[in-house]
C-alpha cells in the first residue's frame, strides 16, 4: 500500500484538475499549492467530499445520503474505512495547532504522521514515509510563507512539494468534511480511554449535514451538535467481551453530563475554551461495537433530534 500522503496527494491532483466542476481554487503560497474549498472559492458537496478523503489519506469513502433527524429527512453524510487507525488517527484527526503571524488553524491530514509533531504519534504503530506532504486546515485564510515553509521543514519535504486544502467551517465543504469525522471521533474517544484502537478492524458511520451558518463560530457549535447529537457509528473489533461491555457505556456523548445542550452554548459557557469542556462529550451520539471474536454487538447512546432541531432550525 501506497504512503498516507502519495495517496492524498493523488486525490488532490484531481481535485485541481477538475477544479470547475468541484468549485475550487487553485493557487500558491511560497511554491506550496493552496487547494481552496470554500474561502475565496465557492466549493460545494463534490468538494466537501474530496476534502475529507485526502483528509483520510485516500483510506475511506465518503459519500452523501439522506438521514433521519426526528420527523425530517435531511442530506447527511456518510463514512467508511477499512483502515481505522490510521485513516482517522493516522490521518484525519485534527490535532496539529498552527500558528504564525495571527493565522490560526488546527492540522488535519496525512502530513501530520510525517512531522510526527503530536504525542499522539508516540503511542501509534504509524511509520509514514513520503517525498510529498498534505495538510487541510478548516480556516478562510491562506496560511503566511513563513507558515508554509516552516511546515515544509518540519514534515521533511520541499515547499513546492506540499499541499494544503483549506476551507472554512461555514461553508459547505467546510460542514461536510466536520460531518466526515464522525468515525474518527469514536476512534480518538476510544483511543483516549484506553482501548487499543489497532484492534479496530473497521468503522462506518453517518452524521446529518448542518446548514451552513451565517459565520463560523456559529458554524462551530452547529457542526459539532450534528456529530455529538446526530452521529451514529458502526466499529467492528477483535476484543474481549467483558472490557467491551464495560467500555462501550462510556463512549457515545451521553456518557458526559453535558449532553443535551448545543455545543454553542457549551462553548460559550466555557468561556469558548474547547480545553475546558469534559472530554467525554466529544463522541458520537450512537456507537455500536460488534465483536469478531465472539458475534456479539455491544451498543450504546441514543440520538437527540431536539437539540438538532434547535441548533440547526431554531
Amino acid at each position: 500500500m501506497s504512503s498516507l500522503n502519495a495517496r492524498a496527494a493523488a486525490l488532490a491532483d484531481r481535485m485541481a484538475s477538475d477544479a470547475v466542476r468541484l468549485g475550487v481554487a487553485v493557487r500558491e503560497v511560497a511554491g506550496a499549492r493552496i487547494i481552496d474549498c470554500g474561502a475565496a472559492a465557492r466549493g460545494g458537496y463534490g468538494a466537501g467530499v474530496a476534502f475529507a478523503e485526502v483528509c483520510m489519506g485516500g483510506l475511506g469513502a465518503v459519500r452523501l445520503e439522506r438521514v433521519a433527524v426526528g420527523e425530517r429527512s435531511v442530506t447527511g453524510v456518510g463514512v467508511a474505512t477499512d483502515h481505522p487507525l490510521v485513516a482517522c488517527l493516522g490521518a484525519q484527526y485534527a490535532g496539529w495547532r498552527l500558528e504564525e503571524a495571527g493565522f490560526f488553524a488546527m492540522a488535519s491530514g496525512p502530513g501530520r504522521a510525517l512531522a510526527r509533531a503530536e504525542p499522539l504519534f508516540d503511542e501509534l504503530a504509524i511509520d509514514e514515509r513520503a517525498s510529498v506532504a498534505v495538510l487541510a486546515l478548516e480556516t478562510r485564510s491562506d496560511p503566511p510563507a513563513a507558515l508554509v515553509e516552516r511546515l515544509a521543514a518540519r514534515m521533511g519535504v520541499r515547499a513546492a512539494d506540499v499541499t494544503l486544502l483549506i476551507a472554512p467551517t461555514a461553508s459547505i465543504a467546510g460542514g461536510v468534511q466536520v460531518a466526515a469525522r464522525v468515525v474518527e471521533t469514536a476512534l480518538h474517544k476510544l483511543h483516549e480511554l484506553g482501548f487499543p484502537v489497532e484492534r479496530v478492524l473497521a468503522g462506518e458511520g453517518t452524521c446529518p449535514l448542518p446548514p451552513v451558518a451565517r459565520s463560523d463560530g456559529e458554524a462551530i457549535g452547529r457542526t459539532n451538535d450534528a456529530v455529538l447529537y446526530g452521529g451514529s457509528v458502526q466499529l467492528t473489533v477483535d476484543a474481549d467481551d467483558d472490557a467491551l461491555a464495560e467500555l462501550v457505556p462510556q463512549l457515545p456523548a451521553s456518557a458526559s453530563a453535558d449532553f443535551g445542550r448545543p455545543f454553542g452554548a457549551i462553548l460559550e459557557a466555557a468561556g469558548w475554551d474547547f480545553y475546558a469542556i469534559d472530554p467525554l462529550l466529544f463522541s458520537p451520539a450512537v456507537i455500536a461495537i460488534t465483536n469478531v471474536a465472539s458475534g456479539r454487538t455491544f451498543s450504546a447512546g441514543h440520538l437527540a433530534p431536539e437539540v438538532l432541531e434547535a441548533s440547526f432550525w431554531g
